[in-house]
């Protein structure tokens, strides 16, 4: 005589789909920062990290986006050559530019919040462009607030220089890629992507 036994879902669909995204983001993040530059104007050099910021808080909403770059912000931390120039270790959390690496999770969450004002994300093409921009500038400040504030502590260096050199001048790129990353998703197949059954 066999039993039969009902299936028990443990986890369900979106959750798995919502943490492979973190995954896929977290690991494009991983990749966009080995496009570095030495900045002659900062300590910090050039990357596309914030790409990843943007693209995390946009796809995937305040709890998954803020997750995943928490996730490459650990898989780094733990030795994974995943930051900047392929750096990995605890060493580089602590260090300089380890502001900027731990703002990431906050600023995407806020990007996720202020875009979807709710936990699990939506397709990108019912929220309108001028709320994206908002959310990726307000997710940008909080990028330079800690990072150059950190950099400024790490290199003896006062807050005034540490926000110019920590933040302002970054500005021109950051808001290149800003650009970048809405016409991406505005105009393409990312502003298609859905979570919504």
């Amino acid at each position: 005589m066999t039993e039969q036994y009902e299936s028990v879902e443990l986890v369900g669909d979106n959750t798995v789909q919502y943490f492979a995204m973190a995954v896929v983001v977290a690991a494009l993040t991983a990749a966009l920062a080995q496009f570095t530059v030495p900045y002659p104007f900062s300590p910090a050099p050039f990357t596309l990290q914030t790409v990843g910021v943007y693209l995390a808080g946009l796809l995937l909403g305040p709890l998954w986006g803020a997750l995943s770059l928490l996730l490459y912000a650990m898989v780094g931390a733990a030795g994974a050559p995943v930051f900047a120039g392929f750096g990995a270790g605890f060493g580089v959390i602590t260090g300089p530019t380890g502001g900027y690496i731990l703002s990431f999770p906050i600023a995407a969450g806020i990007i996720g919040a202020l875009v979807h004002r709710r936990v699990d994300p939506r397709a990108l093409d019912s929220v309108s462009v001028p709320i994206q921009v908002v959310g990726m500038l307000v997710g940008l400040a909080v990028i330079y607030a800690i990072g150059s504030v950190w950099l400024a502590a790490s290199t003896d260096q006062s807050l005034v220089t540490g926000l110019i050199e920590g933040g302002v001048v970054f500005v021109p790129g950051d808001l290149l890629k800003a650009v970048a990353v809405i016409s991406l998703v505005t105009g393409g197949h990312l502003a298609r992507i859905s979570f919504v059954e």
